[in-house]
């Protein structure tokens, strides 16, 4: 059997919802063609639906590493790298005010990696707000409104963040 039998079968285990098997496929594919750049990308989207972020970040890496042309991967591992910064930013945004610097510098470069992150946009407002940096938070909750207009928690940040900017103002 050959690398193309085990995708077969990682993708009926996919339609099955059955993302372990669907994974165990994606590997024995991988295994058997290592080098196949299509196979890793496959692999790695399937752990991070599994929220298995590290080892999805690790085989897309080696995507972009064996890929004639990486740019066609290289926006899942960013998008990866991004959710990872998010996961610890969020620890000390919500955990530890103590590291709100480190999560701000975490998040600017989750945009960075993945510009259409709002979760990366709303929890960067949260620490501005957190810092009484209203401006700020105004200013990303105004980019992240671009990307929804309509999201609820946006619109009510938007909101409370405007009235503490004019409250400050009189202060």
């Amino acid at each position: 059997m050959d690398g193309k039998y085990y995708i077969q079968k990682a993708y009926e285990s996919i339609i099955r919802q059955d993302f372990e098997q669907a994974i165990e496929s994606f590997e024995k594919a991988v295994s058997l063609e290592p080098i196949n750049a299509f196979y890793r990308y496959s692999l790695s989207i399937t752990y991070a639906r599994s929220n298995k972020l590290s080892k999805a970040i690790e085989h897309a890496e080696e995507a972009c590493r064996l890929a004639s042309q990486p740019d066609n991967y290289l926006l899942h591992l960013n998008t990866l790298k991004a959710k990872s910064l998010l996961l610890q930013a969020e620890q000390w945004l919500y955990k530890d005010h103590q590291r709100l610097g480190e999560a701000e510098a975490l998040l600017k470069l989750a945009i960075q990696l993945d510009p259409l992150s709002l979760e990366a946009l709303l929890m960067l407002a949260l620490a501005y707000g957190i810092q009484e940096r209203y401006n700020e938070a105004v200013f990303i909750l105004m980019e992240a409104s671009k990307l929804d207009p309509q999201h609820a928690e946006v619109k009510q940040l938007l909101t409370d963040y405007e009235l503490m900017m004019q409250k400050h103002k009189y202060n």
